[in-house]
Parts: C-alpha cells; sequence; structure tokens
C-alpha cells in the first residue's frame, strides 16, 4: 500500500497586502499555520489531557454570597464508594495553605474557613474515581450557614451601616478597598471655574465577563518520589502561575512545570490563578494520583474573573467654539470579596489614567476609589489593557455628551481636538508619553469608508419620516505591551519576555516564546516576524510556546503584550543570530565583515551578489567542523522602553425599532492603526471578532445580581453573548503609523475593537435618540432600558 505525500497547505501560499491607499504593508497575508490541526479537531487542550489513573475534582461552592460557616459535615461524601478523598478549608488551613495571593497582592481563599464572601466561592471540594461520581458526591456534604447580609451595589459598600466583607484583614472596620489619583487636581479645578462650557454626565460600566469557549481548568500530576509537578492549566501567563504555585505550595520552583496546551479563548479570564488550580494541586498531593479538575459554563460565569463594574462620573470643560481644556472624573470601582486585578503593582487602578483620549488638553484629574462588594473577584484585564476600555468609554461618551450640549458635529469636535503628528512623543496631563500617531489620517479614512456625510443625509432624510437611525463614532488610543520591568511588574515580576531561537543544521528554525497564544495566531506571526529577519520560509519556523521547561521566562499574553514585546524579542533574537551568521559567512567567502551585504535570507560580497552563501549553507556550516563559530542561535530577554499606542476610529450606524425599541446594528466600520502589520488577515480577524465582542457589551452583556448578591446571569440564556444575527459584515480599514521605539515598529492590536466599539455602539444608539432629548443611556443598551429612555421623553422632535 501507498500513501500519497499530503499536498501542502496553503499556509505556505503569500501574496504582498496593501492598505486602503494603495502602500504595501506588513510581512504578507499567510494562512495560519496552526489551523489545519483545528479544522480537523486535532487541538489539544486541557481536558483531552488523559493520565493514567487520573481522579476528577469537583469543588462544592456557596449557594450564597455571604454567610458564616457554623459546621461542615462530610462523613456521607466520603462514605461514597469511588470517592477518593474530601477537603475543606479546616483542612487546608492545617497545612498552611488555605489563603493564596491574588496578582494584586490581596489574598483570596482556597477554600473558606471562617465565612463566605460571594456566591459560588469554593467550600470543599470531592476527588473521586470519574467526574460524574464526584459531583454525585458534592450533594453528600451537609453545610450549615449562618446567613448574612450582603452588598451587591458598589454604591452602598461605603455606607456607616453596610456589613463589612473582609473583616479578615487586621483592623478593617469598612468594605474600603483603595484610593488612586492622577492628574493636577488645582490645575484642573481652575480650568473648570473659569471655563465657558461644563458638561456632566454619570455613566455605568456594568460588569462582564470574558466567557471563553473552553472555561477554566488543570490536570495536576505530583510525583512523589521525584517531587515534581506537572501542571496541564489554562493558563495566558505559565511562567507567572508557576512562581506562584511555588509560593503557594512549597513545591521548589525548578521541580514545576507549567503546560498551556491548546486554549480555547482567554481575553483575560485565564490570567488569574484560581483556588481550582490549587486544589487539584492538593489533591494531587494528597492522593498521589493525576487529577483533573474541569469547571461547567455556570461556574466560569459565577466565580471567575469578571471585568468592568465601574460607576463613573466625568465631566468635560470647553470652550464654546468647541476647543477641549479638561477632563475630570471620579470613578467608583467594584473589585469583588478580593482584589483580583490583574494590574502592574505600581497601578492598581490600570492603565486608566489614559481617560484623557486622543486629545490635546490643558488639565486632567481622576481619582479612584475601590471597595470590596459580596461578588466574585474582579478586574482581569478582559481585552483590555488594564482598565483601558472603561477610560475609553468614558471619555468618548463625554466627547459626545460636549457635541449635542454645543451643536457640533462630533466627528469635528474630535477633530479640532486631536493631538497633532509634531506633537509626538506628546506627554498627556496624567504622564503617559504617547510614542507616535497620525490621527487625523485615520478619521478621514474612517469618514471615506462609512460615507459619513451620505449617512449624515440619509439621517436627515429618515427622521423626516420619522424613523430613529444613528450614527457613532469613537477615537480611541490604547496603551499596550506592558513594560518597562523597571515601572511595571506583578508580584515582583517584571514585565520583560525572552526569546530563543535556533537554526538547526539543514536551515530549519524553531523559536521559542514566553508568550501563550489564545487564538491569536502566535505559530504564524512569530513564524513571519523571524522568517522577515532570516529569510527562511516561515513554514520551516517552529513555535514553541506554553511550556516553562521549554521556553524562556516571561509574563505571559495580555494587555496585548504579544507583539509589541515578544515579537520585539523575536525580531531582535533573530537579529542576533543573523549577525553571528554574518561572521560565518565572512569565513566561508573569506572576506571581511564589512565587505558582506545582506540580501533576504543571503550574504554575498559587496559588489559581487555571485559570491554568497545563504542563511541555510551558513546553518550546515555552523555545525560543521572548523574554527568557524559553532552552532546558530541566541536568546535575549527584551526590556521595552515605553509602551507602545496603538489608535483607531470606529463609526457605527445603527436603527432603533420606534415600536419595540430593539436596536440593529447595521454598518460598522473600523479603522486601526497598530503600526507595522504582521499579518493583515489576521489583524483583520482579531479586529472583526474584539467588534462582535464590543456590540455584545454595548446591548446585551451584564452579569447582574439581586440585592442578596445572588449572581443573576449563570449561563448564556441569562448571559447573552452576540452571535451572527446580532452583528453585521464588518468594514475594515487601515493607517500606518510606526512605533518609533520598537525593534519592527508593530504597536499591537488584540484588544484595541474591545476598547473602541463599546462607544461608538453607545454613541449610535444615543445619536438616534436624539429626536427624544436622550444625551445618555447606560449599557447594555437592551430593548427594555431603550424603550424606557423613550418613554421617558414621549414627544420626539424629529
Amino acid at each position: 500500500m501507498t500513501i500519497a505525500p499530503e499536498a501542502p497547505h496553503a499556509t505556505h501560499r503569500r501574496r504582498e497586502f496593501t492598505d486602503n491607499d494603495g502602500h504595501p504593508v506588513g510581512y504578507g497575508r499567510m494562512l495560519r499555520k496552526e489551523d489545519p490541526r483545528f479544522v480537523r479537531g486535532q487541538g489539544k487542550y486541557v481536558d483531552d489531557v488523559v493520565l493514567p489513573g487520573m481522579l476528577h475534582l469537583a469543588i462544592l461552592r456557596s449557594p450564597v454570597a455571604h454567610a458564616r460557616i457554623l459546621s461542615i459535615d462530610t462523613s456521607a461524601a466520603e462514605a461514597h464508594p469511588k470517592v477518593k478523598a474530601v477537603v475543606t478549608g479546616a483542612d487546608l488551613a492545617k497545612q498552611g495553605l488555605a489563603w493564596m495571593p491574588t496578582l494584586s497582592n490581596d489574598v483570596q481563599a482556597v477554600l473558606v474557613t471562617d465565612k463566605v464572601r460571594f456566591q459560588g466561592q469554593e467550600v470543599a471540594f470531592v476527588v473521586a474515581e470519574d467526574r460524574y461520581s464526584a459531583r454525585d458526591a458534592l450533594e453528600l456534604i451537609d453545610v450549615e450557614y449562618d446567613v448574612l447580609p450582603a452588598v451587591a451595589d458598589v454604591r452602598n459598600a461605603l455606607a456607616p451601616d453596610a456589613p463589612v466583607i473582609r473583616d479578615d484583614l487586621d483592623g478593617k472596620k469598612d468594605n474600603h478597598c483603595f484610593d488612586w489619583e492622577t492628574g493636577d487636581e488645582a490645575a484642573t479645578a481652575k480650568v473648570f471655574d473659569e471655563a465657558q462650557v461644563k458638561v456632566t454626565q454619570d455613566m455605568v460600566y456594568p460588569r462582564v465577563h470574558p466567557a471563553p469557549m473552553e472555561t477554566c481548568g488543570c490536570v495536576a500530576d505530583f510525583e512523589r518520589v521525584a517531587g515534581k509537578l506537572t501542571l496541564w492549566c489554562t493558563s495566558q501567563a505559565p511562567h507567572a502561575h508557576r512562581t506562584l504555585y511555588a509560593l503557594v505550595a512549597g513545591i521548589p520552583e525548578h521541580k514545576i512545570r507549567v503546560i498551556s496546551p491548546d486554549i480555547g479563548g482567554g481575553f483575560g479570564n485565564k490570567v488569574p490563578i484560581y483556588p481550582g488550580y490549587v486544589c487539584s494541586v492538593v489533591a494531587s498531593i494528597v492522593t498521589g494520583k493525576p487529577v483533573k479538575w474541569m469547571e461547567d459554563r455556570a461556574e466560569n460565569l459565577i466565580s471567575t474573573g469578571f471585568a468592568r463594574d465601574y460607576v463613573m462620573r466625568g465631566e468635560i470643560a470647553a470652550t464654546k467654539d468647541g476647543r477641549i481644556q479638561a477632563i475630570r472624573t471620579n470613578v467608583l470601582a467594584d473589585h469583588g470579596a478580593f482584589n483580583g486585578t490583574a494590574a502592574p503593582v505600581k497601578y492598581p487602578a490600570g492603565f486608566f489614567g489614559v481617560f484623557t483620549g486622543s486629545y490635546d488638553l490643558d488639565a486632567a484629574y481622576c481619582k479612584m476609589t475601590a471597595v470590596y462588594t459580596n461578588k466574585a473577584p474582579g478586574g482581569v484585564a478582559y481585552a483590555c489593557s488594564f482598565r483601558i476600555t472603561e477610560a475609553v468609554y468614558l471619555v468618548e461618551r463625554l466627547v459626545d455628551c460636549l457635541a449635542y450640549e454645543l451643536k457640533m458635529d462630533p466627528a469635528e469636535l474630535r477633530r479640532k481636538n486631536f493631538i497633532r503628528p509634531e506633537q509626538f512623543p506628546y506627554t498627556t496631563q496624567t504622564g503617559w508619553v504617547y510614542d507616535s500617531g497620525e490621527y487625523e489620517r485615520t478619521l478621514d479614512k474612517a469618514m471615506e469608508l462609512a460615507d459619513y456625510a451620505g449617512l449624515r443625509r440619509e439621517q436627515a432624510q429618515r427622521r423626516e419620516h420619522g424613523e430613529l437611525m444613528g450614527i457613532g463614532m469613537s477615537f480611541f488610543t490604547e496603551a499596550v505591551g506592558a513594560g518597562p520591568r523597571k515601572d511595571m511588574d506583578i508580584l515582583g515580576l517584571g514585565m520583560a519576555d525572552g526569546c530563543e531561537l535556533r537554526v538547526h543544521p539543514t536551515g530549519k528554525a524553531v523559536v521559542r516564546l514566553s508568550v501563550q497564544s489564545q487564538g491569536q495566531g502566535h505559530e504564524t506571526t512569530f513564524a513571519q516576524i523571524v522568517a522577515e529577519e532570516l529569510g527562511i520560509p516561515p513554514e520551516d519556523i517552529d513555535v514553541v510556546h506554553g511550556d516553562t521547561d521549554n521556553t524562556p521566562f516571561g509574563l505571559g499574553t495580555y494587555g496585548s503584550r504579544s507583539t509589541p514585546v515578544s515579537g520585539a524579542a523575536a525580531a531582535l533574537v533573530a537579529r542576533k543570530v543573523r549577525d553571528k551568521a554574518r561572521i560565518i559567512a565572512s569565513g566561508m567567502l573569506e572576506c571581511s565583515i564589512a565587505d558582506l551585504e545582506w540580501e533576504k535570507g543571503s550574504f554575498h560580497v559587496t559588489g559581487d551578489p555571485t559570491q554568497s552563501v545563504t542563511i541555510q549553507d551558513i546553518a550546515m556550516r555552523a555545525h560543521g567542523a572548523g574554527d568557524l563559530p559553532e552552532g546558530l542561535e541566541a536568546q535575549i530577554c527584551y526590556n521595552p522602553e515605553n509602551l507602545t499606542y496603538p489608535f483607531g476610529c470606529y463609526i457605527c450606524v445603527v436603527d432603533v425599532d420606534p415600536g419595540t425599541a430593539v436596536v440593529k446594528v447595521r454598518k460598522f466600520v473600523a479603522v486601526d492603526d497598530c503600526g507595522t502589520q504582521i499579518n493583515p488577515m489576521i489583524i483583520e480577524g482579531q479586529v472583526q471578532g474584539g467588534c462582535a465582542e464590543g456590540v455584545g457589551m454595548a446591548l446585551m452583556q451584564m452579569i447582574a445580581f439581586d440585592e442578596d448578591g445572588n449572581c443573576l446571569s449563570a449561563s448564556f440564556m441569562d448571559y447573552l453573548i452576540p452571535t451572527a444575527l446580532e452583528v453585521p459584515h464588518w468594514i475594515n480599514g487601515s493607517t500606518v503609523t510606526p512605533s518609533p521605539h520598537h525593534p519592527i515598529g508593530a504597536k499591537g492590536v488584540g484588544e484595541s475593537a474591545t476598547v473602541g466599539s463599546p462607544p461608538a455602539v453607545v454613541n449610535a444608539v444615543i445619536d438616534a435618540l436624539a429626536p427624544f432629548g436622550i444625551r445618555h443611556a447606560d449599557m447594555p443598551l437592551t430593548p427594555s432600558r431603550v424603550w424606557d429612555a423613550m418613554q421617558g421623553h414621549p414627544t420626539p422632535s424629529f
């Protein structure tokens, strides 16, 4: 029997890509290298891991949001014939494992020892021979709760009579978590005192959930003889997780291996360390067997990391002709029962300091107060760079409110106040240094693609017939690529990333990264970066990630760190290899290094292209006999000198049904500038996915609670996510403004769309409702909320 070789996959095809002005950008469109295994159903996720003798873990979760534990009786569960262990918080406390650090230097209970602080909190766990027996045994555990009053609304958390949630903290007598401020309060107050026009708007960014395709889980395997722990884990930051497991469990870090295989979406949800991970480690140590824990959808929605949940008062000051002078805001941030915010220690409120947006201001000031509530810990970087989504939403809603007040076109108001290209690098009034930007060019591109003038004419005609059509715009500047390490760390771990590259004798290469893909196409993007630097075909470059034993140390993927940090590391390590190859080539060609010229993939003697050697020739010689440098490999740790600042302009068109208040997104234009583009096809895909998330957040998504702290959004029947029916055909565009300090000029784009799309959608809906005199309504703009807003102004003025 003869088996024909499989035909080369279409990933080998490349073609040049041009932007909307016809200029070549990027390294060329190339189909993703990782897709063949996914489309064939051959991806490997944590739940696919099956080990000999593996046991299964299930977690008993509290049905109430706030209660003291009076007693726990586990005897019936322990008697179950398939149960191997039942562990409570008291059991962990005896081993010093009852509490673990969070990413914000707070502590969180692994299992409850004193009292429950949110619905769904971990109370005990069962280890059994199979998943079903473990789940069944949870019903046999008898817990007596003394239910306490709960605080579910952040606006009530600091009331004098509010029950204290974190009484585990010494001397804690209220629910205050921290205060943070940025900008110049006095200078901003002076500008407001003298301003001709002032607009104030209260707004809420509701609690939302990343809702990844794959929920969180892990398989822990502790080898007692070797004292080695291997953990297959749904982690966006394997190396950071390894360090924390060493701190919590006391296992030497070099004896811990964390493997993150294929991850079915992360969006920030898989950055934190959850108690379930620690419970699995403990269970494997106790039983001497591998133990798997996989949460179900309800557990994921109720107990894992949330985002947003900000109550904001924004103020904007301007002249009568529309020059914005200052922005001021006061923010109340709900951090849940434990502060699990994934943000650099120096910035407890994350990067909210970019609330000044893309505008040249005279002054700005923000005060934030974070509080504890009886909810699951919040603050994950859900598809945003540490609270930038909320910051952009605030400023873009304020700008539209100002446009409404001044009766100016929102696009022209933005144009009038942009930071100009010659002002870059631009230091904002809150101290952030924007690297580069040509904002007006991007605005013009978006308006052209949307036919903005034509839309406004159409809107005027439709309003004559009583139709509710809205046009919304947002313009955002994002801060991504967390680093440099001198300013940014999590639990003392600096935000720098390593990269290793080895070219084998036959010219094939392996690049090892410290970032972890959750679907962004890392195996393609990083291969293209190295290919561009060395001239090795991308299909000959293997990208390794997600295994702490086989990759260099780094802080993982979130906050759009991949290309701005590890992409830079990949380019620089390839250049180090190229420099080494130059030395070998000079020996092969018997000329000085200075006499060599590089053309992608080969060196030749200056003035004589016929005297040349390819990178493949050099790789073979580097591993051969002789006195030339041995091997063709290098490693680097890249510590960025600054963040990168991608930006974009989004225009959304909606229709609101006056009879049902249903909002239909008819058209959406997204023009992004992420600096140098690696693979435009992957960029477009990420932007389209992010825009879908933004439509969901703006129109339907909210994790809701009743006054007793019961979560009302524990399934996809209650927590709605957008489908193909709710989103339009996206219109993508781009401009290219490279970052001056990044080795290849790339800025990152993975989270831009979730930053820019929610305010664009909300601005469009409010614009549609302008005849009713409505200036603001809070997300999600469900039909009931839109209907209520319309009923408050029953006589529209068309």
